[in-house]
């Protein structure tokens, strides 16, 4: 695409995610911080927000403290696609922690789509919720068949519904012919992240937990059974403190900004297609993923109107106006039909990476946390938040297969991740020879 056509495609283009037009973030008037309450969770999104409703049902003074406006990083900012999230696979965990530690730890990703799906049901929270399938698309024939491989063994315990699609079938599924099939899981889920926000955040606050957005958490002090949470609006004693930060993760931690990778991952949204259009490209509404490293992911708007696109288009992070043409030229890749098509919203957000590939939950020098659902945490943040808030009650339910697991960093990692626009060639370069 030249730059007179880019700049085209980016008139008019809203650098803000999509989900803000239905649910913009909320306002909230400043009110004083108290002097102490018994939970303190630092981090506004879906993993803050799940810890603060159980430890604030639970008759725990709680507050919730923000940077930003509550939600304003990925759990606003996300495609919204749930699945079970646990990236690798039952024989690389068996050979770390054991048969019997990998099997639970898979059996926790499942729990967390469950437990989204119910959760959202029980509160009666309005936010497009989906049993729609995921399409996982195979990005070369060597691809589809590991993947049909996979879901022909399936660890005993652990079988999901999940059937293949062969190439000459594909358009059943997706209308596109760059793709080699892949396979449909079909309890995978989809939701308006905003609005899942949204309710999740007025049930915290209707439980009793405060809200103080905008308040960053400057750094976090043990002082005898307690610990003073310093923000750059005062100071706060709390006898627990929650980190909840995920890719957002700063020197206010510095023991956890050292385990967590942030990686910009980039989203568009196109102008509203011609009717029947969506109907060719997306038949069954599936939310799409595909298995190259680099990955992409996208699906339809809830009303079906536009496609929403995400990627990791960039070496190195970038703001949204110069993703939007790399991301539309590779979603063109896909949809030759949207070649046309303008782009009315572009965004960012920051996921975080592990150095192992997996979610941590745990405790150190007293401080609870959970965090690093590698870009793929829409239901694991939900669920482990709601678990760790469990573990801060000191409920046996809390408990999950991933406590105790060592928190891994590497020498001279400090939290600015200076390999990551090599690694993102080297990935870059696997995918396009077939591996």
């Amino acid at each position: 695409m030249n730059r007179t056509a880019a700049a085209e495609r980016l008139a008019d283009c809203k650098l803000a995610p999509y989900w803000w037009d239905d649910v913009p973030r909320p306002v909230f008037a400043e009110k004083p911080l108290p002097a102490s309450v018994d939970v303190a969770v630092i981090g506004a999104g879906y993993t803050g927000l799940h810890a603060a409703l159980q430890t604030a049902r639970g008759q725990r003074s709680t507050l919730v403290l923000d940077a930003e406006d509550a939600g304003w990083g990925c759990s606003t900012r996300n495609g919204g696609q749930v699945s079970t999230s646990i990236k690798p696979s039952f024989d690389q965990l068996a050979h770390r922690h054991g048969a019997a530690r990998a099997f639970e730890i898979l059996k926790e990703g499942q729990r967390s789509l469950a437990f989204t799906g119910e959760f959202i049901r029980s509160e009666g929270i309005d936010c497009d919720f989906g049993a729609v399938g995921r399409f996982h698309a195979a990005h070369n024939a060597a691809q589809y068949e590991a993947l049909a491989r996979r879901v022909a063994a399936q660890p005993r315990g652990l079988e999901v519904d999940v059937h293949m699609v062969p190439r000459a079938s594909q358009r059943s599924e997706l209308g596109s012919d760059v793709y080699w099939g892949g396979a449909v899981y079909t309890q995978h889920c989809s939701v308006h992240p905003a609005r899942y926000h949204q309710g999740l955040l007025e049930r915290a606050l209707a439980a009793g937990a405060a809200l103080a957005p905008r308040t960053p958490v400057l750094r976090v002090e043990r002082e005898g059974d307690r610990f003073q949470v310093h923000t750059a609006r005062g100071a706060v004693l709390a006898r627990d403190v929650v980190v909840a930060t995920n890719g957002y993760t700063g020197g206010a931690t510095p023991w956890l900004q050292r385990r967590v990778i942030p990686i910009g991952s980039y989203m568009i949204a196109t102008e509203e297609l011609a009717p029947g259009l969506m109907d060719r490209l997306m038949p069954k509404n599936r939310i799409v993923s595909d298995s190259r490293k680099v990955v992409y992911y996208y699906r339809a708007s809830p009303d079906r109107k536009r496609i929403l696109f995400g990627g990791r288009v960039s070496h190195k992070e970038t703001d949204p106006r110069a993703s939007a043409p790399l991301l539309h030229a590779d979603m063109v890749a896909v949809f030759p039909e949207l070649a046309g098509i303008r782009i009315s919203h572009s965004w960012c957000g920051f996921v975080a990476y592990t150095f192992d590939e997996l979610m941590h939950v745990g405790k150190h020098e007293g401080v609870h946390y959970a965090m690093g659902y590698c870009g793929a945490g829409v239901g694991t943040s939900g669920y482990f938040g709601m678990r760790v808030g469990q573990q801060v009650l000191g409920l046996a339910e809390g408990r999950t297969a991933l406590d105790g697991l060592a928190f891994q960093t590497r020498p001279l990692y400090t939290g600015n991740p200076w390999f990551l626009a090599p690694s993102v060639r080297y990935y870059r370069w696997r995918d396009r020879q077939g591996v």
